[in-house]
């Protein structure tokens, strides 16, 4: 029977320790969040894994916004974007956005999208046609790695920012079409990717490149405006991924490239045609979002994520220092992401279950969504969080240890 066999699958999964427990969140995203555990007891944690890394999601202003919005523009779109449902709301946002890559991308116009995922999805599938061949960095996000799978391109994938590997691959291709992918930040490591090399390769070997910005989006540049800004790129054959539900702190996303680009995903991209618009009212909000992200207050959260990152950094390395037997190391990461290595799936929800029993929230990732044996904790930080806040989960870490 089928419930038999899926809980066969199911006992699999606990015997591995992979076994994922949902919980609810009873209070605003915030550094500091009311949340119903797996064992359905209430508490107040300080949490380290939230992407909401300029701390916007509970941001008044940006609440504001979404109630202006809803109230000029109601609630859903009622359509797909071809039949109705694309506002003018829509349209500024993807107007502001393409201005801000028109540095880095000629002719630069952007498409909106409902989710990451399926800017992903609609970019690599609508592109990676039978002439195509896709190179995809092997620590890609699950997104990107399904767009792989659903297209017609061959894919192959290339040892995570291998370039001499990559380079290998392109010149042995002789598809007429080839598509560098990767994540611009990756997502359960928090570095970056080599995206100039990355780019000269592209123009090397006749290539387009795919820019996953999710992480990088709000976070990298001197205005928030990602890792093109960051790296000062500038290409046609830039195609970039941007999320909205991540440092924007709402939701949503977009696809940057040149205009003929998004004339083409307008009438290949499935995940674009044929899913109702994202409500208005979230665009209308999202100029908001855009404005805090490039002005002032943007600039501030940016250098606090600076300065708790190296705090945590230097914290960390002096824990392990005093700790060698442990095999624990922290992964270089100059972003918000800073995932500590420990190994084992049991270790490292053992030690998740501890820091959680002290009233901190620090996730436990394990295989398949990073490599067997490097099952880590992803701490995430944000610019809502203090000093003393990071002091506590080095001290609690420490504690842990003993």
């Amino acid at each position: 029977m089928l419930i038999d066999h899926l809980q066969a699958k199911l006992d699999t999964i606990a015997a591995q320790d992979l076994t994922r427990f949902l919980r609810v969140a009873q209070s605003p995203t915030a550094a500091k969040q009311l949340v119903r555990g797996a064992d359905g007891v209430t508490r107040e944690l300080l949490m380290f894994c939230s992407n909401d890394y300029l701390g916007l999601a509970a941001e008044p202003r940006l609440g504001a916004a979404l109630a202006e919005g809803a109230q000029v523009y109601g609630g859903g779109s009622g359509a797909s974007h071809l039949i109705s449902g694309h506002s003018i709301a829509h349209e500024q946002l993807e107007q502001r956005l393409a201005a801000w890559f028109a540095p880095h991308i000629p002719q630069a116009r952007v498409l909106g999208f409902s989710t990451g995922y399926m800017a992903n999805l609609a970019v690599i599938t609508a592109l990676g046609d039978s002439e195509a061949e896709i190179f995809s960095d092997a620590l890609n996000h699950a997104s990107l790695i399904d767009g792989c799978r659903l297209a017609k391109a061959q894919a192959r994938r290339y040892a995570h920012a291998d370039l001499a590997e990559l380079r290998a691959q392109l010149q042995a291709s002789t598809a007429r079409l080839k598509l560098i992918v990767s994540d611009a930040v990756f997502s359960m490591d928090g570095d970056i990717a080599p995206l100039p090399d990355l780019l000269g390769l592209a123009e090397e070997f006749d290539a387009w490149l795919i820019v996953d910005d999710a992480h990088g989006f709000g976070v990298l540049g001197e205005r928030g405006r990602g890792a093109l800004e960051h790296f000062q790129l500038r290409s046609e054959r830039l195609i970039v991924v941007g999320t909205l539900g991540k440092a924007a702190g709402l939701a949503g996303a977009f696809v940057a490239a040149h205009d003929t680009v998004i004339q083409y995903l307008l009438q290949a991209a499935r995940t674009y045609i044929f899913t109702t618009a994202s409500p208005p009212a979230v665009a209308h909000a999202l100029q908001t979002s855009l404005d805090l992200i490039e002005g002032e207050a943007g600039a501030q959260r940016r250098a606090s994520l600076i300065d708790l990152q190296a705090r945590l950094r230097n914290g960390v390395a002096r824990l392990l220092s005093s700790h060698p037997q442990l095999g624990w190391r922290l992964a270089a990461s100059e972003t918000p992401v800073q995932p500590l290595i420990v190994g084992g799936n049991a270790e490292v929800m053992r030690l998740a279950a501890l820091l959680e029993d002290q009233g901190l929230r620090v996730p436990g990732i394990r295989p398949p969504t990073v490599p067997k044996g490097e099952a880590r904790l992803r701490i995430t930080l944000c610019a809502t969080h203090t000093v003393a806040d990071v002091d506590r989960l080095l001290a609690t870490l420490e504690t842990a240890i003993q």
